[in-house]
């Protein structure tokens, strides 16, 4: 009997063998608790979810969950569907659309990109639209002027279109001339303004047809003609919306220099 409780005794303790773990960084073994060594302890994780509503903590605070709506229509290719907008709807609804769904959307990194995506794919069609509508116009008159008689050709002959800022300069120096005329009016004529156009008419002409005597004759042939244009439509013109210290050869020097504007700068 005491040689078998001796032999019992003798024998190696069975190793424990791990079953669970407990809420407190504790493993649960055979025959009581263990506990984990200190880089298995006190392990959070944070999740970020797209489904449900605001943020929440559910249990221990180390979770997270995090709410970004997501756009059904995000993955619509028709740009016009996915913003929710007419074909013919304008530049201002478009973008009030798509600053809307920004707005709802936000966070979602793969709805506001094709939200983006949608409203730039409009605007550049529009664009292209309107680039194009402008050739076929230019086109269409091209023609037009190429199937026009052959006197039609030979007057147009004689005109050019220059460049916007060679038409800005020269509006903005006749319309100084003419803002001149108008402030000094009360005083003495616009004669010496006449002349300062009249020169200034033959030295842009003169630049462009390299012979002096022409652009001579030209530019005095259109002060002609603006001042006779002019001498005839003041005298049609309402009086009462005429300033009383506007006199008539103002006014018909007023004509002249839209006259030597447009002669100066397309004539050839």
């Amino acid at each position: 009997m005491q040689a078998t409780a001796a032999s019992f005794l003798a024998r190696p303790l069975p190793c424990p063998r791990r079953i669970g773990r407990s809420a407190y960084g504790a493993v649960a073994v055979r025959g009581g608790v263990s506990p984990l060594p200190p880089r298995l302890r006190a392990v959070r994780c944070s999740m970020s979810l797209s489904i449900g509503a605001g943020s929440s903590d559910i249990g221990d605070s180390g979770f997270s969950y995090q709410y970004a709506p997501v756009f059904r229509r995000y993955r619509e290719r028709d740009p016009y569907k996915l913003l929710g907008v007419d074909r013919d709807a304008s530049e201002e609804e478009i973008r009030s659309a798509k600053d809307f769904l920004v707005q709802q959307y936000a966070g979602h990194e793969a709805s506001e990109e094709a939200i983006e995506g949608a409203y730039e794919k409009i605007i550049m069609k529009s664009y292209q639209h309107r680039k194009k509508t402008k050739i076929n116009l230019k086109t269409k008159l091209l023609k037009r002027v190429e199937e026009s008689p052959s006197w039609v050709k030979a007057f147009l002959g004689y005109f050019e279109v220059p460049s916007m800022d060679i038409i800005s300069k020269r509006l903005f120096f006749f319309a100084f001339i003419a803002g001149w005329s108008i402030a000094t009016s009360a005083e003495n004529g616009p004669a010496f303004q006449l002349a300062i156009s009249l020169f200034s008419c033959i030295y842009f002409l003169n630049d462009k047809m390299k012979n002096l005597l022409r652009a001579s004759t030209t530019g005095f042939g259109v002060l002609v003609g603006g001042w006779i244009v002019g001498s005839m439509l003041v005298p049609l013109i309402p009086t009462f919306i005429i300033p009383p210290t506007w006199s008539l050869e103002l006014l018909t020097s007023l004509v002249a220099y839209v006259f030597l504007f447009l002669g100066s700068t397309y004539l050839k």
